[in-house]
């Protein structure tokens, strides 16, 4: 089935004239395959959706350390029978932007209904939703709900999600689950209506129908998504979001797709893009000067550099089941002895951090050991030794040992870094050869679990190790968040354990422990913590970095000329 670009008569008034009347905010993003919250897989897919949909709690857009606030709830749960029920009133207010899914085109208003279907689509097998290990264990019910759905029951309901009045739904859990609140903020349980699934079948995810700030105008695959402001949003009239005496938020956003980093560069000196939210290896020192402040030269055009730690970890997914890499253990150590870190973050003009575990700085129950298989050729050789590989030659071959690792992405800082990690193999007799892919195919190949190694990055939902961690765990293979397919009863002991552990020092303990055993089995390779670097443009204001920066365009405002 082809798809078309997708235009709502919504637009109507905006033609090019009106544009040129309109405050537009304009980024970059990459390709996007959905915007149903459900196959939110991807950071660029929830930035895309959350500009549409709300969830129950977002993350407080100015607080650090981080921390929940109300969205579509009107407070925060109250937490009853000992962690096991939460009870969470909805904002009387909230509605579902005019749709014609809808009777007469009119959206209605969002009920605790609402929160029992969206929630119970994440873990119905028919959607197989990436997301599902949110809810396939937590929620009491999801997985016999998930195994009648595979039936075909279409009249099975989740037992522990209750309406229990229009304004008030109960969630019922299997157990305790500390971090269950910050669950709520996430993109993948956004609050969607019935009526635009069964409406659009297939092509929902291609026509959102949200109770946000924007809405999608106009979808122009592998180039360009456009939303406009809906001026009925409850938030521009009250909470953090609101608009003030003498402010303007942008009317219009416009994510555009650009792969090269050096044409989004150009852009965004040319004032043709708002925000870059990276800055590649070549133009660092025209960005950035001796000091490490933003140049003279960028200041004077209005420029304004942002830059923060962030809850993200760079690796090299092995897949375990493939049947070279997932049952030697010392190849895999050896992996990583050979990753020559200090020439990795030279490369990277210092923009990440050394990376000693699958948990980064700043999160709670980050690991402070040193990671037991650091660069080390010395080490790396004999490890290869050990798994079978004496001096990088296959022993079934006679030749060097080739190993595949597949990438998302083809910038040019993409495939030169990738050329030096080629080089680091090749020191130790291993030929390592890329194969480029677009991101969607990518995924589809993790997702798959075709790809032997691939090359990716997570950045935390919400900041404790168990957004970390559950990318171990085995009830989360693939498709699920475990895309290195990683199996380990001891782990999933120490992380079950851990995840309902209201004890904060017991828990970190457990999390320091699961840990270890994760830099012994090496199912990564551990690349590096990035550190994050942004640019504003002069029509910018109210920026704030965050790792948590889904649907945030909304607080944003435009400098207005006198």
């Amino acid at each position: 089935m082809t798809i078309k670009p997708v235009i709502f008569s919504l637009l109507s008034w905006l033609t090019f004239a009106g544009m040129a009347e309109q405050t537009v905010y304009r980024r970059t993003t990459d390709r996007v395959a959905s915007l149903d919250p459900a196959m939110g897989g991807t950071v660029y897919a929830s930035r895309a959706s959350q500009l549409v949909y709300e969830t129950l709690y977002e993350f407080d857009y100015k607080a650090r350390p981080y921390r929940l606030i109300t969205c579509l709830a009107a407070e925060m749960p109250r937490i009853k029978d000992g962690g096991l029920t939460y009870e969470i009133r909805l904002v009387p207010d909230a509605r579902f932007q005019d749709d014609p899914c809808f009777p007469g085109g009119k959206g209605r208003r969002v009920t605790a209904e609402d929160v029992v279907y969206s929630f119970s689509r994440i873990g119905d097998s028919r959607i197989t939703s990436p997301g599902s290990w949110l809810v396939m264990d937590t929620i009491r019910g999801m997985r016999a709900y998930a195994d009648a759905t595979k039936r075909g029951d279409a009249s099975a309901k989740v037992a522990g999600l209750t309406a229990v009045s229009e304004d008030t739904v109960r969630i019922e859990l299997t157990r305790p689950i500390y971090a269950f609140s910050w669950f709520l903020a996430m993109s993948y349980l956004s609050v969607i209506p019935h009526e635009a699934v069964e409406a659009y079948g297939d092509d929902f995810g291609f026509h959102p129908v949200g109770t946000g700030p924007y809405r999608l105008a106009n979808w122009w695959r592998n180039h360009q998504f456009l939303y406009v402001r809906d001026p009925s949003w409850r938030g521009w009239s009250q909470g953090p979001a609101a608009i003030r005496a003498g402010e303007r938020a942008f009317d219009v956003i416009q994510y555009n797709i650009v792969d090269d980093v050096s044409t989004q560069w150009l852009c965004f000196l040319n004032g043709e893009l708002d925000f870059l939210g990276d800055i590649s290896r070549d133009n660092w020192d025209v960005v950035i000067d001796g000091s490490g402040g933003l140049t003279d030269a960028l200041k004077k055009r209005g420029v304004s550099l942002f830059s923060i730690p962030t809850m993200e970890i760079a690796y090299v997914g092995i897949n375990m089941e493939d049947p070279l890499l997932g049952k030697n253990k010392a190849l895999r150590q050896a992996l990583n002895c050979a990753f020559d870190t200090p020439a990795w973050i030279r490369f990277m003009n210092n923009r990440v951090l050394a990376c000693n575990g699958p948990v980064p700085p700043g999160t709670e129950g980050y690991l402070e050991d040193p990671f037991p298989y650091s660069f080390n050729l010395e080490r790396a050789k004999a490890l290869l030794k050990e798994a079978g590989y004496e001096d990088g030659i296959d022993p079934k071959t006679g030749r060097r040992l080739e190993l595949t690792l597949d990438l998302g992405r083809t910038s040019q800082d993409i495939r030169e870094s990738t050329e030096l990690m080629v080089s680091f193999y090749a020191r130790v007799g291993i030929a390592l050869r890329p194969q480029y892919h677009n991101w969607p195919a990518f995924l589809q190949r993790c997702s798959e679990r075709r790809s032997p190694m691939f090359r990716i990055a997570w950045l935390g939902d919400y900041p404790d190790a168990e957004n970390f961690l559950q990318l171990f765990y085995s009830k989360n293979v693939s498709p699920g968040p475990n895309r290195c397919n990683y199996v380990n009863p001891a782990f999933d002991r120490l992380y079950e354990k851990a995840c309902s552990e209201t004890d904060q020092e017991k828990r970190r303990k457990l999390w320091e422990d699961a840990q270890r055993i994760i830099c012994e089995d090496c199912p990564w390779i551990f690349l590096h913590y990035p550190k994050a670097f942004s640019l504003t443009g002069p029509r910018v204001l109210g920026y704030t970095p965050s790792d948590f920066s889904y649907g945030t365009e909304k607080y944003l405002r435009c400098r207005i000329k006198p």
